[in-house]
């Protein structure tokens, strides 16, 4: 290095974005002579333009080093996670699994997940040597056992495309062939790079990452939302199942709000769009109406309307090992206000879904009523499984799904501009409005499922799509912007 080296380690900090001091201890540790190299940090092989920049300081130098690599980088982070050094509570918690102070140990994601199949083990001699260290007899050995490869379910492409359509928002993706239960992308955004937890990275960092109101930590397809108006057609499908509702039944009512009686003091439920056309299931379906939907779950009771939730999962655990966080019927599992019932109707109330649980339950609608499995990990057998079978009758699946075409198709359905000519879609747009009080909104979520219908296309997809504070963007009409991009690739 140059005698008067403070700039140029100033200048290594700025670019590494490492703390002057850090570098210093590094250079004035014990073992450290004039001609030692003397590792800062680890950088992207690939980042000619920063390596380029460093190799311009006298006496710096770059090795190379083999170390793991997120291709996918923020676009799948939340999904693959990221492994880390071992800390002295990891060895405490996994003493027989050949864990030693130099090792790593997945973190987050499928790392976490997958760790035990990862890893591999190391090889081990035991032998005699000379006083000379020459070796002499060989006692024991062990090989080296390399970990698992794991092929997953996920299109790469798809992921990038999605990812980078929805980067500078708070939102997701999920999206699964409708017909194997092949997870073909789980978009999580914000998003923040791996890749950072394998180069080293600083505290000042970590404390912005982990501090952002916008949390991009958190992989939000794990989570459960209110599904606003894409919760209509499953309760549709409901009342068509048990009989509680025929496609011909019609309802009685005008203007954009409603209530059952005056038991139900200054609460209305209001809906958009006036229409002429009969109160029934299709108009309602492709208009969106929440006072359709909320007079249908009042019809079906609440009894019914829990035990068939239930019977799709609400209120379990999946056992998909993704971390899913449950669907619920309410914070309790009970609608015991006639309100509540009504308001969960379509979507709102306390109501929540886990978008991959979603997923699987739109599924029903193009699979006889029978919910397919999501999985992740590839396999060459793509026979579906089936999470729930039987959730609805046949007939009723294929009614709610022309619904749902109709959606798309129908000039005055809601998602007209999701049509694609040539390709038949299904589709429901949704807005779900959260709330601290009656007066306080905090957020709106928009939403919009998609459903490929045409079995002639290669894009066989069911797609969960949704964004936060989307008031401001345009609700599902900004998602369904983004999803045409997958027909334009």
């Amino acid at each position: 290095m140059n005698e008067e080296s403070e700039a140029d380690i100033q200048r290594v900090s700025e670019l590494l974005d490492v703390s002057v001091d850090s570098i210093n201890k590094a250079l004035n540790a014990k073992w450290v002579k004039k001609d030692s190299f003397v590792p800062i940090k680890k950088i992207s092989r690939s980042n000619e333009e920063l390596k380029n920049q460093l190799l311009e300081i006298k006496g710096v130098k770059i090795s190379k080093a083999e170390e793991r690599v997120y291709p996918l980088a923020e676009a799948a982070s939340h999904l693959i996670g990221y492994i880390q050094n071992v800390t002295a509570e990891d060895i405490e918690k996994n003493l027989d699994k050949g864990y030693t102070t130099t090792s790593v140990i997945g973190k987050a994601g499928l790392e976490k997940q997958f760790e035990d199949r990862l890893k591999g083990k190391d090889g081990k001699e035991i032998y005699i040597e000379t006083e000379n260290e020459t070796r002499k007899e060989l006692l024991a050995k062990e090989e080296v056992q390399n970990g698992e490869t794991i092929q997953l379910t996920i299109d790469a492409n798809l992921q990038v495309n999605l990812y980078n359509e929805l980067k500078d928002n708070k939102g997701l993706f999920v999206v699964m062939h409708p017909k194997t239960g092949e997870l073909l992308a789980l978009v999580s955004t914000p998003s923040y790079d791996n890749n950072q937890f394998i180069y080293g990275m600083s505290t000042e960092k970590w404390k912005e990452l982990s501090e952002n109101e916008n949390t991009p930590m958190v992989a939000r397809y794990t989570k459960s939302y209110s599904p606003g108006s894409t919760f209509k057609p499953i309760t549709a499908a409901i009342g068509l199942s048990s009989g509680k509702l025929s496609k011909e039944d019609t309802f009685d009512y005008e203007g954009l709000s409603w209530q059952k009686n005056s038991s139900w003091g200054d609460y209305f439920i209001t809906t958009l769009t006036a229409y002429n056309s009969p109160k029934n299931i299709r108009n309602a379906i492709i208009h969106s109406d929440n006072i359709f939907f909320a007079q249908a779950a009042l019809k079906i009771g609440a009894e019914t309307f829990t035990k068939e939730l239930q019977k799709m999962g609400f209120g379990e655990n999946l056992n998909l090992n993704l971390g899913l966080s449950k669907s619920q019927i309410s914070n309790n599992g009970e609608l015991k206000k006639e309100v509540a019932l009504a308001d969960s109707g379509y979507g709102q109330g306390q109501i929540l879904v886990n978008p991959v649980h979603m997923a699987s339950i739109y599924s029903a609608f193009v699979n006889n009523g029978n919910m397919i499995k999501p999985y992740l990990e590839y396999k060459e057998n793509k026979n579906p499984e089936y999470l729930r079978e039987e959730v609805f009758i046949p007939e009723v699946a294929n009614i709610v799904k022309e619904n749902l075409i109709q959606v798309i198709e129908n000039p005055e359905g809601t998602a007209t501009d999701m049509k694609i000519n040539g390709i038949t879609l299904a589709g429901k747009t949704g807005t779900a409005e959260l709330k601290v009080s009656k007066e306080e909104e905090t957020n709106t979520l928009g939403w919009f499922n998609l459903i490929t219908i045409d079995e002639n296309t290669d894009k066989q997809y069911i797609i969960i799509s949704m964004v936060e504070d989307a008031r401001e963007l345009g609700g599902s009409h900004y998602l369904i912007k983004k999803l045409m991009t997958i027909w334009e690739h």
